[in-house]
């Protein structure tokens, strides 16, 4: 089980760049980066080639924010929280889950 902030498909946040304030749904992860759809959405000069069948020309794709830049949505305070660890049950049922930091719920059921 992983234990990142962020996973695929959590609701996120964008706290600075030029899409501030803008909620997103995360697509992929790259390492320390995180790729948001809608967000960060840049014009890319692509060069056609026969072979693969790309056409080429001018194409709008979204591009990676570092994980520091976006914070997890919480549904219930209605803005980004912080994200923390709790262990979960005893023996061989405990678990690791995330948490909010402000309410001290938990993140994933």
């Amino acid at each position: 089980m992983s234990s990142k902030r962020i996973r695929n498909g959590d609701e996120i946040v964008v706290k600075s760049g030029k899409d501030r304030g803008r909620r997103g749904t995360v697509t992929r992860i790259l390492g320390d980066k995180v790729v948001v759809e809608g967000i960060n959405v840049a014009k890319k000069h692509v060069k056609p080639d026969p072979n693969a069948g790309i056409q080429g020309g001018i194409e709008e794709r979204e591009m990676p924010l570092h994980v520091s830049n976006v914070m997890l949505y919480n549904p219930d305070a209605k803005k980004g929280d912080r994200v923390g660890f709790k262990f979960l049950g005893e023996g061989a049922d405990r678990r690791k889950v995330r948490i909010f930091k402000s309410s001290g719920e938990v993140v994933d059921a």
